[in-house]
């Protein structure tokens, strides 16, 4: 089972894919999402999106300014103001 993930930013669509979890960097503070999560919408804060590709893996992270994170029925889309990834992207 997998949670379909996608970060947008006005520039491009960053990341859509399948993982196993990520953990966001909310207003009130940090929250995981996996599969199944409950509908939630969350202001995020600057700081870092980590994504867990598989159970047990070390995460990636991927640095985002501004914008609200948004989980539903087809998964969690964050929606940021920049992003930027370890590759500098």
């Amino acid at each position: 089972m997998a949670l379909h993930f996608e970060l947008v930013t006005p520039a491009k669509q960053v990341r859509s894919e399948d993982v196993h979890m990520v953990v966001v960097p909310g207003a009130e503070g940090d929250f995981g999402v996996l599969e199944g999560h409950a509908p939630f919408m969350s202001v995020i804060r600057d700081g870092a999106v980590q994504v867990y590709k598989t159970e047990g893996s070390a995460p990636e992270e991927i640095e985002v300014r501004g914008g609200f994170a948004e989980v539903g029925d087809n998964g969690l889309t964050v929606l940021a103001e920049h992003a930027t990834d370890a590759a500098g992207e």
